[in-house]
C-alpha cells in the first residue's frame, strides 16, 4: 500500500482565506469597474475604451477567481478519476497542493488522502484474504474429503463406524458450500468469479446428488418440479450457492416430509411440506438464511421469506433478467 505521505498542518494555515482572497478580487474588481465607469462618464476616455477596460477587468478577475479555486478542482479531478482498485494514490497527496492554501481545502485533501489510503488498505487486505483463504481452507477439506472416501470403502468399518464416516462426508459438503460463501461475499466486485450464459435447472439438477447425500439417514426426502425452464447471465458457482443455502435451511427448519424446489418463469421456490421443527429449533439455524439475503443483495435477486401459520417456511428467489427456455 502507498505509504502515508507528510500533511500539511491545518493548523499553521489560516481558515477562511479563500474566502478572504475572492472578497479582496471582487473588491479590486468593482473599484476598478468604478473608476473606468468614472471616466467614461466624465469623458477622461472614449466609450470604447471604457468598454475595452471593463471586458479585460472581468477577465483578470476571472482568472484570479478561479486560480483559487484551482487546489478544490484538483481534488475533485482526483475523485472523479479514482480507480478503487488501484494502488497508486499519488494525486491524492495533501503536500502536493499550492502554497498558501485555504486550511479548510488543506482539510479536506487530508481527509480524502486518510480514506483512500484506507480503501487501498482494504482492497489489499480484500485480495490477500480471499486467496490465502481459497487455499487454506479447501485444500484441508479436500484432504477430508480423500479420507473419508477412503474410510467408507474399509469394510472392517462397523455400522457406526460407516454411519460416523457419513457423517463426515455431510459435514465436509456443507463446509464447503459455507467456504464458498463466504468467499463470494468477501470479494468486494465480482472480478474472479467466471459469468456465462447458464440454464437454472441444469445447475440445480447437478447440485441434487450433493443435498442428497447431505440428507442420508434423515426422514426428508427432496423433489425437484420443473412447470419452466429458464436461462440466466451471471456466475453458476454464485446460482449454486444461493440455492445451496435455501435448501439447506429448509432442510434443517423440518423434522420430516419433502423439501420441494420449484422452478417457474424468473423464480425458484424452495419450500417445505410436512413435519416442521419445534418452535424452538426452527430459529436455530438462521445463518444459512442470513448468507441467502447477503448474495441475493449482492447480485440484485429478490429473496422473499414466507413463514406459514403451521410453522412452514417457503423462499422465493426471483431473477428479474431471465430468459425461457423451451422444454
Amino acid at each position: 500500500m502507498a505509504s502515508r505521505g507528510p500533511a500539511r498542518p491545518a493548523r499553521f494555515l489560516k481558515r477562511g482565506l479563500f474566502h478572504r482572497r475572492l472578497a479582496i478580487i471582487f473588491g479590486l474588481q468593482m473599484l476598478a469597474l468604478v473608476l473606468v465607469c468614472l471616466m467614461g462618464v466624465y469623458n477622461v476616455a472614449p466609450v470604447e475604451a471604457v468598454l475595452v477596460l471593463i471586458v479585460i477587468i472581468s477577465v483578470l478577475a476571472w482568472l484570479a477567481a478561479r486560480r483559487q479555486w484551482s487546489p478544490v478542482s484538483r481534488l475533485a479531478r482526483a475523485v472523479s478519476d479514482w480507480d478503487e482498485q488501484s494502488m497508486d494514490i499519488d494525486n491524492w497527496r495533501p503536500d502536493q497542493l499550492p502554497g498558501r492554501t485555504d486550511a479548510d481545502v488543506v482539510t479536506l485533501a487530508n481527509s480524502l488522502y486518510g480514506f483512500a489510503n484506507r480503501i487501498a488498505g482494504y482492497n489489499q487486505r480484500e485480495r490477500n484474504f480471499t486467496r490465502d483463504a481459497s487455499h487454506e481452507l479447501r485444500s484441508p477439506l479436500t484432504v477430508i474429503k480423500m479420507s473419508a472416501d477412503m474410510l467408507a470403502d474399509d469394510l472392517s468399518l462397523g455400522e457406526f463406524g460407516q454411519r460416523s464416516v457419513q457423517r463426515i462426508k455431510r459435514s465436509t459438503r456443507e463446509m464447503e458450500a459455507l467456504v464458498e460463501a463466504l468467499l463470494i461475499l468477501a470479494r468486494e466486485s465480482d472480478n474472479g468469479l467466471t459469468e456465462e450464459d447458464f440454464i437454472v435447472n441444469d445447475v440445480i439438477r447437478h447440485e441434487l446428488p450433493d443435498v442428497l447425500a447431505m440428507l442420508e439417514g434423515r426422514p426428508i426426502t427432496l423433489e425437484l418440479e420443473e412447470p419452466a425452464r429458464f436461462a440466466l447471465h451471471g456466475s453458476p458457482r454464485v446460482f449454486s450457492v444461493l440455492c445451496w443455502q435455501l435448501i439447506r435451511n429448509a432442510c434443517q427448519q423440518a423434522e420430516g416430509g419433502t423439501v420441494v424446489v420449484t422452478v417457474m418463469p424468473g423464480v425458484v421456490t424452495v419450500t417445505h411440506r410436512g413435519e416442521a421443527a419445534a418452535p424452538m429449533a426452527a430459529n436455530r439455524h438462521g445463518f444459512e438464511l442470513a448468507i441467502a439475503q447477503r448474495i441475493s443483495e449482492r447480485f440484485h435477486w429478490p429473496l422473499e421469506l414466507q413463514t406459514r401459520e403451521d410453522r412452514k417456511h417457503v423462499a422465493r428467489i426471483r431473477f428479474p433478467e431471465s430468459v425461457l427456455v423451451a422444454s
